[in-house]
Formats: structure tokens, sequence, C-alpha cells
């Protein structure tokens, strides 16, 4: 016992007591609200297709992704970002099939729409890599390049196709120059204001993206180093938010969310727009894969990894998890 009287005067201890002590003063609050459910929708399939490297995670079919869109929207997240899978056979060097009103993923913006209305928030991936034959996100010149501007131009036909199919917001993610404007242009000339665009202002060339391109069957060849962000530099993604809120940006996110907590703080104490963060699917990859092992509490886990990047500054957490976070969540566990 020390000689000093009530020496420590300032205790922090006495305000982690208890759970519910904890709850009361708890500066960081996670609600099935800030959560948005990526999900991915393979053409050709009868039965929901289990993605290897992402445990729990699958392919649908049309009917299972009307069956999760029901899912998400009972459990109270926010919103549902669609990934499209066409078949094989149908990718071509530019894309044809992202711009086709009845390829893949146009078809699942309508059938979602259809079934859950306004009670979610549609979001769509304007991108190239599903469709292409080389697996890049834009179109490539003589020299095999990404061509920024041709691809800016898919890009528009993509996000008014989309737009057409009744998708609430557009998430533009190839990291072209010029792509959230381009956008936003093509949006007003066929009167969808209304349409929303979520730009992945940084977008970083990261190596968790992984089981992701099992997930969407990617046929990349090569890097995607000339055009997603370099993890080394964080002053090039405040230039890049400058120039997406410029261009009209309704709302920005980074990508991947953990192993950049730096950036996504910086960009939050930056704006006056909503911000959202991708916990991609390494990162879902590496909780499971931990977790399956018996080394880590998986739930815990989840929780506190969501909670991270929620107290970053990220307004709206894309993940894998969305709906069984936001069950937990609403159930109080």
């Amino acid at each position: 016992m020390n000689s000093y009287g009530s020496f420590p005067g300032a205790r922090p201890r006495r305000l982690r007591t208890t759970p519910a002590m904890r709850r009361m003063v708890a500066e960081t609050r996670l609600r099935p609200a800030d959560l948005i459910l990526p999900a991915f929708v393979r053409e050709g399939i009868a039965e929901p297709v289990p993605i290897q490297a992402m445990p729990g995670v699958v392919q649908h079919t049309r009917d299972t992704l009307r069956k999760a869109a029901v899912e998400a929207v009972e459990a109270g997240v926010s919103g549902i970002m669609l990934f499209g899978v066409p078949e094989d056979a149908k990718k071509d060097a530019v894309g044809t099939v992202g711009t086709d009103p009845d390829g893949i993923l146009q078809v699942a913006i309508r059938d979602v729409k259809a079934e859950v209305g306004d009670e979610l928030v549609i979001m769509s991936d304007v991108c190239l890599d599903e469709y292409t034959d080389h697996g890049h996100c834009g179109v490539l010149d003589a020299d095999g390049r990404v061509d920024n501007d041709a691809t800016l131009e898919r890009y528009a036909e993509m996000a008014q196709v989309q737009a057409d199919a009744g998708v609430h917001v557009v998430g533009p993610s190839g990291m072209m120059d010029g792509q959230v404007g381009v956008i936003r242009d093509a949006l007003d000339t066929i009167g969808k204001e209304d349409v929303s665009i979520l730009a992945y202002t940084a977008k970083y060339s990261s190596a968790f993206y992984g089981p992701f391109r099992e997930a969407v069957g990617s046929s990349l060849k090569g890097d995607r180093k000339t055009y997603q962000q370099d993890p080394a530099n964080v002053r090039e993604s405040m230039r890049e938010l400058a120039l997406d809120l410029e261009e009209g940006a309704d709302m920005v996110m980074v990508k991947p969310a953990g192993p950049y907590l730096d950036v996504l703080a910086k960009v939050a104490e930056s704006v006056d727009v909503p911000v959202a963060a991708y916990q991609i699917s390494g990162e879902y990859s590496m909780v499971e894969a931990a977790a399956e092992k018996g080394w880590i509490d998986r739930d815990k886990a989840i929780l506190e990894t969501l909670t991270g990047i929620r107290r970053a500054g990220a307004q709206m957490i894309l993940t894998y998890w969305a709906t069984e976070v936001a069950r937990n969540l609403s159930a109080g566990r």
C-alpha cells in the first residue's frame, strides 16, 4: 500500500469496471446501418459456388442473391455492392458484356431492385476487370498498357446502363484519371442526376486482393501498378481526394481498410462528404484462416477489426461479414 493517500487521483480504470460502464463511455459505436455487403453474382450457375479462398462467401445465383439482399435488409444493413461474374466465353478485350443491358450485373441490379426496392441502397461496381479477357480494369492500347481515356468512355457507358437498371450508387473502382467527372456527366446526360457516385479515391495496389480475384473469376495477366496507387504514398491519396471532390464525388472510399487506417483517418479529417472503407477479401480471409486454426477468437476479431475501421473515420464499411455482424449487433452480442 502506498503512503500517498489517494494517489493516483486520476484513475482511468474507473471507467472500465463493468460491461455496462464500458458501453456507456464507448467513444466509437458500430451499428448495422454502418455496414455494406459486397456480393458476387455469377452467370450460368444453378447453385451457389463457394469461394475457396473466402470461407463462407459464395458466388450467388440470381435467386440466392435476392435472398441475400432480403437477409441484409432484415439485419439492418444499409447497402449492397454488386459484382457481376460473366461466363468466360463472353469476355473480350473491351469488356462488352459490362455494358450489355442484359449483362449479368445489370440483370442482378434489376433483380435486387425488384426484390427490396429502396429498402437497401443498391450499389454497383463500375469497372471492366470482370468482363475483359485480359483481366485489366480498362481498355488496352497497342502496347498493352491501359488506355485511360478510352477506358473512360467505357465507364461512362457502364454507369448509364447500371443507372437504367435501377442502381442507387455507382462505384468506379478502376482508378482512371477523370473517372468521376466523366461518369457524373454521363449520368446527368440521361437524366440520372439522383444516382450517387461512391469514388474509390484511394485504391491501393495491394497484395490483399488475391481471394477477390477468385471471387470474380479474374483473367488478369500482369499487375495493376500503373493505375492503382503505390502503398508507399499518402500525399498522393490527398491529391486523388481533391480531384474526386472537384469532379463531383458524393462519397469517397479508401481500399483496403485495415492496412491503410492512417490514410483513412487523414481522408476522414479532410472532407465533409461521407467516407467509406472496404475491408477487402484478404483481410477477411486472414481472420477466417486464423480462426479456423484456433489461433484467434473469430467473433471478437471480426468486431475488433470493424471497430478499428470505424474509429479511424469510416462512416460506411464494406465487409463480407456485414449481415452476420449486423444480426449480432442487433441481438446485443
